[in-house]
């Protein structure tokens, strides 16, 4: 959420930059809003101080025999109004404020301008796709072939967009989640976490999902909980309503959790595989950072992510999203992208990004060194998505004859060098 004075005072330049992101709102509104609010409050503050002066009139004319039954009614019905006033700056407040709940963050300034995602600025790319002298396999034909991935027994159980990993396949999944949560507190400084995996409403408006992307969450009746889309939402809300110390900063987290969601607008997109699933699992990172330090800590953050895959021997291409691609809570973000040879390109493994205060100030999370404190930045970004990553290993590391070997980073996990056709449990 925005700073209501900050957006007053600079509305034009923050509209402006937000319409870069196909986001725009009236001004004149905005603009006639604030003027009914700046005249209650002027009008109030002015009677308030004649109810002060005259109630300081009202003691001594007692004491003198003076009859004050003018003057209080005076008091009476100007308090009366100052009321009125009140309640009509409140109300305006929180129109404002309902308002600003369903504005975008604003682009941090070095975010590429541009429309959609055919806008988005390559960074880096790492890697050369394997050659292959045969024709490579979409995961979604491989893993049943092999006998560890079972779509036809997750659409029974519970229906589309879910999928039954067996042996190996299941292996090699709690694999990758371990390996991603050693690389990331044994070599890259971060403290692991196992949060809740629901979430009450109040955490899922401290991360901006609601109340915009409700329609994208699973809601548990009855109560006030939510499965949680992402360990962004918890993590993020571990300090809600807490202030930190600002010479500890940043603060590093990870944590696995099963994801859940909608998608609801997804319509038609990766229907065929485990690319969009309604449950799916993720490594994720969360940083808690100062004002100054945060724009470090996402390149930071973001070549710890791409780093898993790195030891992965995958490779990779990272982009910086352009304004008309960003996510609603971020000042900026980059997405990492894996190749996938039975698909021939590059898919999105992770969205790494910097929200600035916009979180914190929903979520009121504070930074404080010295006298001095301020709403705290926060980032996240997946560390990895692990589903993605494991069709990322099964699609490069296919061999002609249907296996799949197995990277040399996850041996000690998986226990195997090779995934075969023999592995069937069924």
């Amino acid at each position: 959420m925005h700073d209501l004075n900050y957006f007053r005072t600079n509305l034009d330049a923050v509209l402006d930059r937000l319409a870069t992101r196909g986001f725009t709102i009236d001004r004149e509104q905005f603009r006639a809003l604030d003027g009914k609010r700046r005249a209650a409050m002027t009008e109030s503050q002015t009677l308030q101080a004649e109810v002060n002066a005259k109630s300081k009139e009202i003691g001594p004319m007692k004491k003198a025999g003076q009859d004050t039954t003018a003057l209080q009614e005076e008091v009476r019905q100007t308090k009366e109004r100052i009321a009125t006033l009140d309640a009509a700056a409140q109300a305006l407040d929180e129109e404002f404020q309902n308002i600003l709940k369903g504005i975008p963050n604003i682009p941090h300034e070095s975010v590429p301008v541009g429309k959609d995602a055919e806008e988005n600025v390559e960074v880096r790319r790492e890697g050369t796709p394997r050659t292959m002298e045969f024709s490579p396999k979409a995961h979604w034909d491989l893993g049943p072939d092999l006998g560890i991935l079972d779509f036809e027994r997750a659409t029974k159980i519970t229906g589309a967009r879910f999928a039954v990993y067996w042996g190996l396949g299941a292996r090699l999944e709690r694999s990758l989640i371990n390996f991603m949560l050693d690389t990331h507190t044994r070599e890259h400084g971060y403290t692991e976490v196992l949060p809740p995996f629901l979430a009450n409403a109040a955490s899922m408006y401290g991360t901006g999902q609601l109340p915009k992307f409700e329609e994208d969450l699973f809601k548990v009746q009855p109560g006030d909980y939510y499965l949680i889309p992402t360990a962004e939402v918890p993590v993020t809300n571990l300090y809600r309503d807490e202030t930190l110390d600002a010479d500890a900063l940043p603060v590093k987290l990870c944590a696995y959790t099963p994801c859940f969601r909608s998608e609801a607008g997804s319509y038609g997109r990766d229907v065929r595989g485990i690319i969009r699933q309604h449950q799916f699992q993720k490594v994720e990172l969360v940083k808690f950072a100062r004002a100054d330090q945060s724009m470090a800590e996402l390149e930071g953050l973001t070549h710890d992510a791409e780093n898993i895959l790195r030891k992965l021997g995958l490779p990779l291409r990272t982009v910086c999203l352009c304004t008309g691609d960003m996510g609603f809570s971020s000042a900026k973000t980059y997405d990492i992208e894996v190749w996938l040879p039975g698909q021939n390109g590059f898919k999105e493994i992770s969205s790494c990004s910097n929200f600035e205060a916009f979180q914190a100030r929903r979520a009121g999370i504070r930074a404080k060194s010295g006298k001095k404190s301020e709403y705290a930045h926060t980032l996240n970004g997946s560390g990895l998505a692990v589903g993605r990553t494991w069709v990322a290993i099964v699609e490069n590391y296919q061999d002609a004859d249907g296996s799949v070997i197995v990277p040399d980073a996850l041996r000690p996990y998986l226990n195997a060098e090779r995934i075969t056709p023999e592995a069937k449990l069924v």
